[in-house]
């Protein structure tokens, strides 16, 4: 047996409407669901936080919500990158702004190179020794100062050899034929040292005053090889 659910009265099976009050029986009410509350829009300018318990369900056994930050994106200001130290030249050969570079590697100058006057006095120290250095050595040998000094030495010290060898030469013979002549010889011998020695001593003052002393006939054939 069917009851209407408006009126109470009773109804027959197949029956689709009360005969007492008329109501349809054929589609019963259905239960009307509350729409769900539209979440939190992530884009608003203000909220600039988000509740991570709101956006999950709710559990017996979760402690205080936690907050974490949402970035705006759409209206956050673009960031600036960082301000570099230097920046790229424009163009090829341009010079470079906002940095320095680093000046070419100058060429380097020794802190042991000579003056030309005491390279000059130098040349004499060692005789042929010295002279043929400082006609070789850069930069003394593109000096023509030094290289006149250099050559005179040179041939100075040829000079007093020969001169040595001539003498020994001589004296030997003239004390074979009488023994008086080692004793004359001996003081003029020390004589010519000592003169030779003073022209060295000269020579070498000359060439540090930054003057150009010849010596006769050995000076004119230095300063024709010098370049002069």
């Amino acid at each position: 047996m069917a009851f209407c659910g408006n009126c109470g009265a009773s109804l027959s099976q197949g029956t689709g409407f009360c005969g007492v009050c008329g109501a349809n029986l054929t589609s019963p009410a259905q239960p009307t669901i509350a729409a769900a509350p539209a979440p939190p829009s992530m884009n608003t300018v203000n909220a600039g936080w988000t509740s991570v318990a709101a956006a999950q369900p709710a559990t017996a056994a979760s402690s205080a919500p936690s907050w974490t930050p949402v970035s705006n994106q759409q209206n956050a200001a673009p960031q600036t990158p960082p301000a570099s130290s230097w920046s790229a030249p424009a163009a090829a050969g341009a010079p470079a702004q906002g940095w320095n570079a680093a000046p070419p590697a100058a060429a380097a100058v020794s802190g042991t190179a000579l003056t030309p006057n005491i390279a000059g006095a130098l040349a004499y120290s060692l005789g042929i020794i010295t002279g043929i250095l400082f006609l070789v050595l850069e930069p003394y040998r593109r000096d023509r100062f030094v290289r006149f000094h250099a050559m005179q030495s040179i041939l100075y010290f040829v000079a007093a050899v020969a001169f040595n060898i001539v003498w020994s030469i001589m004296v030997g013979f003239l004390i074979s034929i009488s023994g008086w002549i080692a004793v004359v010889s001996i003081p003029i011998r020390l004589l010519i040292s000592l003169a030779l020695f003073g022209l060295w001593l000269f020579l070498m003052f000359q060439a540090y005053s930054q003057r150009e002393f010849r010596i006769p006939i050995l000076g004119a054939i230095a300063a024709k090889q010098a370049g002069s």
